[in-house]
C-alpha cells in the first residue's frame, strides 16, 4: 500500500496562492492528474477526493485575514475545521495561537496536514472527524465548508452549539448551501483562484460569524467581533 506522505510528495509540487506568499503547501498544479491518482487510491483505500491538494478561497481569505490580524488568534486554542490542507491553520500558529488543531475526516488530508505544518515550521495538531465532541476551543475558523447540502446538514447544528462558548467564523465563496439565519458579514475580500478549480478567475470571500443555536432560534444575531 503506497504511504500516504509518499503519495502527497509525488503528486503535488510545492507552492504558495498569491494572497499568502509566507505559506508554503504541497498543491495539485492541474486539476485532472490528481483527482486521477486519487480515484485509484480510493479504490484501493476508500479516502475522499482529493480537497486538501487545493487552497480553496475561503482558506485563503482566512488565513491572509488572521496573518494580517494576528491579534484575533494569539494565545487562543483555534480549531481549524474541515481544514484541507491546513493553512488557516498553519496561519494562526504562525500568528501566535496557543494550541492550533486542525480537523479532517480524509486521511490523505492528515498526512498533507502534517506536510504542510513541517514546511512552515508550525506546530499543528491533526484530528479526525470532531463534530460531535464538546467544545475545547476558544476560536473555531471554517473554510468554504458549505459546499454540498449533506455536508451543511451534518456540520451546522454542531457548530451552532459550539457558538455557545467559542468565536465560530465561516470564510464564503458563495456556496449554494451557506445558510444565511443568524449570521453575521464581518468582511468580504476577492480572492484569485483558477479556471480549473472555479468558474471565475477570482471569488469574492464573506467572513461570516455564526449564531449559536439559541441565537438562531431567537433571531438574533452575535455581535461583530
Amino acid at each position: 500500500m503506497t504511504d500516504p506522505a509518499d503519495f502527497i510528495r509525488s503528486s503535488t509540487t510545492i507552492s504558495h496562492h498569491v494572497l499568502v506568499p509566507e505559506i508554503s503547501l504541497h498543491v495539485a498544479t492541474e486539476i485532472t492528474p490528481i483527482w486521477q491518482a486519487t480515484e485509484a487510491w480510493l479504490a484501493e483505500t476508500g479516502t475522499e477526493p482529493p480537497f486538501w491538494a487545493f487552497a480553496w478561497p475561503g482558506s485563503v481569505a482566512m488565513a491572509r485575514h488572521i496573518l494580517d490580524n494576528p491579534e484575533i488568534v494569539r494565545g487562543k486554542r483555534v480549531l481549524d475545521f474541515a481544514a484541507g490542507g491546513g493553512l488557516a491553520a498553519i496561519a494562526c500558529a504562525h500568528a501566535g495561537a496557543a494550541l492550533v488543531d486542525a480537523s479532517e475526516i480524509d486521511p490523505l488530508a492528515h498526512a498533507a496536514i502534517a506536510l504542510n505544518a513541517g514546511l512552515n515550521n508550525a506546530v499543528v495538531n491533526v484530528l479526525a472527524d470532531v463534530v460531535g465532541e464538546p467544545c475545547r476551543w476558544d476560536m473555531i475558523l471554517c473554510g468554504d465548508v458549505c459546499y454540498e447540502a449533506p455536508m451543511t446538514g451534518h456540520i451546522l447544528p454542531w457548530l451552532r452549539t459550539m457558538a455557545a462558548t467559542a468565536e465560530v467564523w465561516v470564510a464564503d465563496p458563495g456556496r449554494a448551501y451557506l445558510p444565511r439565519a443568524g449570521m453575521t458579514a464581518l468582511w468580504k475580500r476577492s480572492v484569485p483562484t483558477t479556471m480549473e478549480l472555479e468558474d471565475h478567475a477570482e471569488r469574492v470571500v464573506t467572513l461570516w460569524h455564526l449564531a449559536s443555536a439559541q441565537e438562531a432560534e431567537c433571531g438574533t444575531t452575535p455581535a461583530a467581533p
